[in-house]
């Protein structure tokens, strides 16, 4: 299999997250683990840096180097997707917080609130030591 790096689908979802190839920085290394001689000999681990987000990963899945290097871009999309999506997650739920914040108790809710608190208040005041 000859990997391509204009892979359509790559491309796509390049694209469709606003992010461009001049924008990554590429460095090859020496893979680790099983693989011998090949692996001693060839810098097959592609480990790739998205500069403007600062997201970095490195890919040794294969023993091909342009196999990886397409692997890497694909996973360094899938991070990129994922720290937008816990971006707007967490806006979300700051601003939904915001607004229950913001909401005032029921009339029943309040109600129940000062019941609680008169019952808590006899209680101890029950307790309480009385000298005699």
């Amino acid at each position: 299999m000859r990997p391509d790096l204009n892979d359509a689908a790559l491309a796509r979802r390049m694209a469709a997250l606003g992010v461009r190839e001049d924008e990554f920085e590429e460095h090859f290394v020496r893979s680790g683990g099983h693989g011998g001689q090949n692996l001693n000999k060839t810098s097959t681990c592609v480990m790739l840096v998205h500069r403007p987000s600062g997201v970095q990963v490195k890919c040794q899945t294969t023993r091909q180097q342009g196999l990886n290097r397409l692997l890497a871009r694909h996973l360094l999309l899938d991070k990129i997707q994922a720290a937008r999506a816990a971006r707007a997650a967490a806006e979300r739920a700051r601003i939904e917080k915001a607004r229950r914040q913001k909401r005032r108790r029921s009339a029943r809710a309040q109600q129940r609130i000062l019941d609680d608190k008169r019952r808590h208040g006899e209680k101890k005041r029950l307790r309480r030591w009385t000298p005699g």
